[in-house]
């Protein structure tokens, strides 16, 4: 890091802090922000580029705001980095999405300063109306100020656009600061704008607004008889022209912009005009992603998303980080890496079948679709409802779409899931990346919800790979699939190596495989559950006199019944494993297998989740703590079956 000196920031323990402050100052403060961020994020890795945009619009929200008095809300979180720094969380920085440390967005646990929770996208505005409603309720609308934080991502999504509209119907007074980082300021731009900002707040500026829709119908030559004529969307169209806020307006919020947003002393007054407004406003601020670090501030696209996270150790002095000269040994393909070829590799097979993305296309791996085969590829923004919707549509018409979206994100679509696919059972294939316990971004980014939400809906097939190849597999299955709804889900980074097929088949819905055969102990995995399954054989197979049978599931939904009754009837125990909560999951599957058949019930291990969010970290650390691990799983499996287990060194190196 560069050499310490004497910072303003080193007094800012709390944001009133800032309010003795000049102007010239808060710059500087935001300004040593940003480099405290480069310092920091550089060494440690984690969200970077939308952080360094902000620096100057959090120090001019918390210079004139009271917080936690006043709200100020983070749509979403990955952004309020200079917030924590700001509220007395600026020594903790280098703790964060680390273990134990800090979380990775806001969270009301951590701070009073973070109002909402937010690791998904669109719901501060939402949140915004019900807190300001709840002041008005109970009769103290002055009990503070609300500002929601959006970014201009964050808007694509449809329930932003929902609270926007209720917001403008109560006329609830709050602010919501729209951060547009996808666009830049220019000169003429500015000045236009600043003359709709006075006309805006007023009065008399709403008057002038009337007075030139009345214009355009007086235009001489009959003009004005034709714009009178075809109706009012011609004339709002005219008026879009030349009045950036036009939409916002029409939903009676008023409308600042376009601002700097790099620039305090203009955001201060922007933000104080619209705080004084006493009615829903919007500030549209312009800032870089990536501000103040050169190549993702002047790397265009590319560079802005290279640094929207920074990776540990990548930037060294406020620059980044030679690579090595040595190259590293090649690692095991990620499984997204795996999906994206294949997913290509199907469309230039079948071309009916088309990916749909949520705003994620790198993250999902259809970046991969989008350069090679760009009319099967297709990106709806932050919207996980309408990917889910557009895709029935697809279906209807006899295109496959596959749906590429996390797990936790299409918690979002789940009604679209049940109403819109599952009823009319449309061969849509739900590609669910992120599976599992994801690390460092925490509880809000886990996905292990979707076979317990999943599982309960009629005509829907549920299947995971064990490893790599297993998911070239199941993709060409999903995709050739008529009954309905296939989800697919898979784990975030590398699987366990597997050599990847040539050629693609077909699996068998409903149909397990046995690994390795052994005796009185079965462990049954589901997904990343295999491989825990092969590690947890393997140590108990060490360390006591017990071999056991090893079983890949395959499918959760519907599950290979012959299967498990063969394994009842020759084994004291089933194990069954999942990278899922345990409730109403692949385990609890299993067991309402043999209780709804009637005949005997076997003794049932369910390894997974607990009932509780896990915290954010390294997986294996995660993995730890919750016991998904071969030891713990040897261990428990020892226990149930009265036999002891040697210490000392894990057989599979994984604790």
């Amino acid at each position: 890091m560069p050499e310490a000196v004497t910072r303003l920031l080193d007094r800012i323990d709390r944001p009133q802090d800032l309010h003795a402050l000049s102007e010239d100052e808060l710059q500087q403060v935001a300004q040593e922000v940003r480099e405290h961020i480069i310092d920091t994020v550089g060494e440690i890795g984690g969200h970077f580029g939308a952080n360094l945009g902000t620096c100057e619009l959090t120090v001019a929200l918390h210079s004139i705001l009271d917080s936690p008095t006043d709200k100020i809300l983070w749509d979403v979180g990955h952004q309020s980095y200079p917030h924590k720094i700001l509220t007395g969380r600026r020594d903790q920085l280098p703790t964060i999405r680390q273990y134990e440390g800090l979380t990775p967005f806001c969270a009301i646990e951590e701070s009073e300063h973070d109002i909402m929770g937010a690791g998904h996208a669109s719901t501060s505005i939402g949140y915004a109306v019900g807190i300001k409603e709840a002041m008005r309720l109970k009769g103290d609308l002055d009990a503070g100020r609300v500002v929601a934080v959006i970014g201009d991502g964050s808007m694509t999504g449809g329930v932003a656009f929902e609270s926007i509209h209720q917001a403008g119907g109560l006329g609830t007074p709050i602010v919501v600061v729209l951060n547009d980082n996808g666009m830049s300021i220019s000169p003429n731009v500015g000045a236009l704008s600043r003359s709709f900002n006075r006309m805006r707040l007023h009065r008399g500026g709403w008057k002038r607004r009337e007075d030139i829709e009345h214009a355009l119908t007086e235009l001489p030559g009959g003009i004005g008889a034709a714009i009178e004529k075809v109706g009012p969307q011609l004339k709002e169209s005219l008026k879009a022209l030349v009045n950036h806020g036009a939409m916002w307006e029409e939903l009676d919020w008023a409308y600042l912009g376009v601002i700097d947003g790099h620039d305090v002393k203009t955001l201060r007054k922007a933000l104080n005009k619209a705080f004084a407004a006493g009615r829903p406003v919007v500030v549209h601020v312009a800032t870089v992603k990536g501000k103040g670090f050169a190549p993702a501030e002047e790397g265009g696209q590319e560079g802005q998303e290279t640094w929207h996270a920074a990776k540990p150790n990548s930037i060294i002095e406020r620059a980044p980080a030679p690579k090595p000269s040595t190259p590293a040994a090649p690692a095991a393909p990620a499984y997204t890496d795996v999906f994206a070829q294949a997913i290509v590799d199907e469309v230039r097979r079948d071309p009916s079948i088309v990916g749909i993305t949520a705003a994620m296309n790198s993250g999902t791996g259809l970046s991969k679709l989008q350069r090679e085969i760009p009319d099967h590829y297709f990106d709806v923004g932050i919207a996980e409802q309408n990917a889910l919707l557009f895709a029935a549509g697809l279906a209807l018409e006899g295109v496959r779409p596959v749906a590429a979206i996390y797990s936790t994100f299409l918690q979002r679509g789940y009604d679209q899931i049940v109403h819109d696919l599952a009823l009319q059972k449309l061969p849509v294939v739900l590609a669910m990346d992120r599976a599992g316990l994801v690390g460092d971004d925490g509880p809000t980014h886990h996905g292990v919800f979707d076979i317990a939400y999943l599982r309960s809906i009629p005509n829907m097939v549920l299947a995971a790979p064990r490893d790599e190849a297993e998911l070239v597999h199941l993709l060409r299955t999903a995709v050739t699939f008529d009954g309905g709804p296939f989800g697919l889900r898979y784990p975030r980074g590398a699987g366990p190596g597997a050599t990847l097929p040539t050629e693609a088949h077909v699996r068998e819905v409903g149909r397990g495989e046995v690994l390795s055969q052994g005796d009185r102990v079965a462990l049954v995995g589901y997904g990343t559950g295999v491989q825990l399954a092969i590690d947890a054989a393997a140590e108990l197979e060490a360390r006591t006199a017990v071999r056991p049978t090893v079983v890949d599931a395959r499918v959760c939904k519907p599950l290979d019944g012959a299967l498990l009754d063969d394994l009842a009837a020759n084994h004291e125990l089933l194990v069954t494993l999942e990278e899922g909560v345990l409730s109403g999951g692949f385990g609890s599957a299993v067991w309402e297998h043999f209780e709804q058949g009637g005949g005997r019930v076997p003794e049932i291990l369910r390894v997974g989740l607990p009932d509780r969010y896990v915290t954010h970290g390294k997986v294996a650390l995660l993995h730890a703590e919750v016991g998904f691990t071969p030891d713990r799983v040897a261990r428990r499996v020892a226990g149930r079956l009265g036999l002891e287990v040697g210490a000392g060194t894990t057989v599979s190196g994984r604790s």
